[in-house]
């Protein structure tokens, strides 16, 4: 085997692999509070609580490629499905809620947001941020990462590391994009339409940690591998409650006439 592409735990989880891993999400914190305090200054005064969600998403990912965590997630299945938690499920729900392209927008030069805009408009956006093609990119790389003995490669193969920790975060962060973006998304899909992706697409994740329960990973010993799948089980399900919730809550305020908001307000300031 090429030494260079198999390398033993100790060089995987080795100051290297863990600031590869790190600059992007240190990048995205720094330009974040940049925009901020830019938009506080030049604009409108940007919400306090998208701010700390983007500040506890970026800590969530920080703490899963770096770090104890990322350590022993080397060795312990329990650990990496914690990890996996944090880095493909609660970082992605938490910088999705912070708004940042509506917040890049805002900072961006007239010119330049125009071609974000366009970007965003743009048919390969379109087709990756459609609720079906992120649930199958999100829990179906889960479904090959488990069950064709990628779980195994990446603890060995330092390129394959890095590469499905980013995928595990992107494709996480684009299926809740999908689902509950509050950024201006052109051609939005229907409430219904993301809603019976979203409840198929948990279940898909349910059947997986139960599959991994009953028939753990290659070289994932019995006993860890039943308790990540509860992990896995339990942990998903409340992250897609509250996203159900808050899907529903954003049907709802859709749905709701603006004519009775508005009698609403009235009666409030009678």
């Amino acid at each position: 085997m090429d030494k260079a592409n198999h390398l033993d735990h100790g060089e995987i989880v080795g100051i290297v692999p863990q600031l590869l891993l790190s600059l992007p999400f240190l990048f995205a914190a720094g330009l974040y509070i940049f925009c901020t305090v830019y938009s506080n200054r030049c604009c409108k005064k940007w919400p306090f609580y998208r701010t700390a969600c983007w500040g506890f998403g970026v800590f969530c990912t920080l703490a899963v490629v770096g770090g104890p965590l990322a350590n022993r997630s080397h060795m312990d299945f329990r650990a990496h499905m914690i990890g996996h938690l944090l880095l493909g499920m609660l970082a992605p729900l938490l910088m999705v809620l912070a708004a940042p392209m509506m917040l890049f927008l805002r900072t961006l030069p007239v010119a330049l947001a125009r071609d974000l805009s366009r970007v965003l408009k743009s048919r390969p956006v379109r087709i990756v941020s459609d609720p079906i093609v992120a649930a199958l990119l999100n829990v179906g790389g889960l479904w090959i990462l488990y069950t064709y003995g990628l779980y195994v490669g990446m603890q060995h193969n330092l390129f394959l590391h890095i590469f499905i920790h980013f995928h595990v975060f992107l494709a996480g962060y684009m299926f809740t994009l999908a689902m509950i973006s509050v950024d201006p998304v052109p051609h939005r899909p229907g409430f219904v339409y993301r809603a019976i992706v979203l409840v198929l697409a948990s279940g898909g994740h349910a059947i997986l940690a139960k599959y991994i329960y009953v028939q753990p990973p290659s070289g994932v010993p019995v006993l860890q591998a039943e308790m990540g799948g509860m992990i896995m089980y339990y942990g998903g399900d409340i992250i897609d409650i509250i996203m159900i919730i808050i899907l529903c809550f954003q049907w709802f305020k859709a749905s709701r006439p603006r004519g009775l908001l508005a009698d609403n307000r009235g009666i409030a300031e009678d």
